[in-house]
């Protein structure tokens, strides 16, 4: 079995990557399910047997593709599952037959035109769009990663949306 100093460093190792990635890993999940409250519990899930992997002397050797690996495995478990749901229920739960999600459709559409697009700007904006609207990373992280101050990085971004913005409305 594991010794306490074993069990302690797995708890440290299972709280960090926890502070590190349960914020994408929500994302992740409710971009998949369009359910908040069950992606949490599927993101719960994915700790919970993480630390039992670990428990049972599993080696990781990169957290965050783990943890994404373990939580996509859920989803799609949770997809297979057999769902039938009655309107009554549908109703209760705040369904309306009706309503017109077309503004959101665009929303959706229009972020991923503007991915898109990315793709046609100058290599240098191409790296700091990905990493700030794609990736989600604050511009300490970026910094961090590039080795740029943050001011330049602030400069990259604000150039390459002011670029992206030109492509787009040619579009």
């Amino acid at each position: 079995m594991t010794s306490e100093r074993q069990r302690e460093e797995q708890e440290a190792v299972l709280t960090v990557a926890h502070a590190e990635h349960a914020k994408g890993l929500n994302r992740h999940a409710f971009f998949k399910l369009h359910n908040r409250e069950t992606g949490e519990d599927l993101v719960q899930d994915t700790f919970m047997k993480t630390w039992k992997y670990l428990v049972k002397g599993g080696k990781i050797e990169i957290m965050k593709a783990f943890l994404y690996h373990v939580l996509n495995n859920l989803i799609v478990d949770e997809y297979r599952k057999n769902k039938t749901a009655s309107l009554d229920v549908l109703l209760e739960k705040g369904f309306e037959p009706g309503k017109d999600y077309s503004e959101r459709l665009m929303n959706v559409l229009d972020g991923k035109a503007a991915i898109i697009l990315i793709q046609r700007l100058p290599e240098r904006y191409q790296k700091v769009m990905r990493m700030r609207y794609v990736q989600d990373l604050t511009l300490t992280e970026m910094a961090l990663i590039t080795g740029q101050s943050k001011n330049t990085i602030a400069v990259q971004l604000h150039r390459g949306l002011e670029k992206l913005k030109l492509l787009y409305h040619r579009v």
